[in-house]
């Protein structure tokens, strides 16, 4: 969407309602050319596997009791996850999305859907094409239902009929959009587990930013983020998630997206202003370290005590 709808993002073309989707189209059907192209040619030899990498929010119902709320919720996933996910392993993309991207088409006028369509040989073609699926997880949003006056230009964002919402309680050490809630991942986790068939999860990104430099390096705040997170990865693993391994966002500081340098999620502090970039190591490195080094989790003797 940010890169060829809003044009936020490279390769900043701003192609109207449908250029998301076209974009997201040619991701879908390229990507099961490689799965395919790598299990034809190299499995046998090389017992490797290929997958894809989703980034995406958790949504979550303002009233767990209304059936509105609930159906908002489900259609905040499915325009972000099931996006993707869905005609991968279930060979198509997600009914609300077809319904809902169809009929606002409609509305403006448009021959065809905004939301193009594969041919049943594609389905077939695309569907199982992931040996695991890899999840990027930052943040979770509540979702409410908010109907969009017709627009004879409706757009990604438009599509869905819905408001973005967030506790003012939660903590955002980060950017003013990464708010942590870390039991939005356990729910994200449990959702692949049941929408997909349980598949193969490496989480593949999940961290926090800082908004201002620490000079002493004391990222606390990171730890916590750390903590919260990684404890919901292990109770989706205890209600039977198929979670194999997990990679921490990130590293080193580095370039974020249209944020630049600006924007630090390291583990390391980079000094960029420095022409040999030296790196120091923040706080939540040796925290990270000790979580590693007992693959993280606690010792059983220690939880038994």
């Amino acid at each position: 969407e940010k890169g060829y709808e809003t044009g936020e993002h490279a390769p900043g073309l701003k192609l109207g309602g449908g250029g998301a989707y076209k974009a997201a189209h040619h991701i879908i059907k390229t990507h099961a050319k490689v799965w395919h192209s790598y299990n034809n040619k190299w499995r046998s030899k090389q017992q490797g596997m290929v997958g894809i990498s989703l980034t995406s929010s958790w949504g979550e119902p303002v009233d767990p009791h209304s059936q509105t709320d609930r159906d908002t919720a489900e259609r905040y996933i499915q325009f972000h996850l099931g996006w993707f996910a869905n005609p991968i392993y279930r060979g198509d993309y997600p009914e609300i999305m077809k319904n809902y991207v169809g009929r606002k088409s409609a509305q403006q006028g448009l021959g065809t859907s905004r939301l193009p369509t594969f041919s049943v040989q594609e389905k077939t073609y695309i569907k199982g094409t992931s040996d695991f699926l890899g999840i990027g997880h930052f943040t979770t949003r509540y979702a409410i239902q908010k109907s969009f006056p017709f627009l004879q230009v409706s757009s990604y964002h438009t599509d869905h009929d819905l408001a973005e919402l967030v506790d003012p309680k939660w903590p955002a050490p980060g950017p003013n959009w990464l708010y942590s809630v870390p039991w939005g991942f356990r729910r994200l986790l449990n959702f692949i587990k049941t929408q997909y068939g349980n598949p193969l999860i490496y989480v593949t990104e999940n961290g926090v930013s800082e908004k201002v430099q620490c000079t002493q390096l004391c990222d606390e705040w990171r730890i916590k983020y750390l903590k919260g997170y990684i404890n919901e990865i292990l109770k989706a693993l205890n209600d039977g998630v198929n979670v194999k391994g997990y990679t921490a966002w990130s590293l080193l500081d580095k370039f974020e997206w249209n944020k630049g340098f600006s924007e630090r999620f390291g583990f390391y502090h980079i000094d960029f202003k420095n022409k040999n970039k030296p790196r120091y190591p923040k706080a939540s490195v040796d925290y990270y370290k000790k979580i590693i080094s007992a693959n993280g989790f606690p010792n059983p003797r220690e939880v038994t005590s």
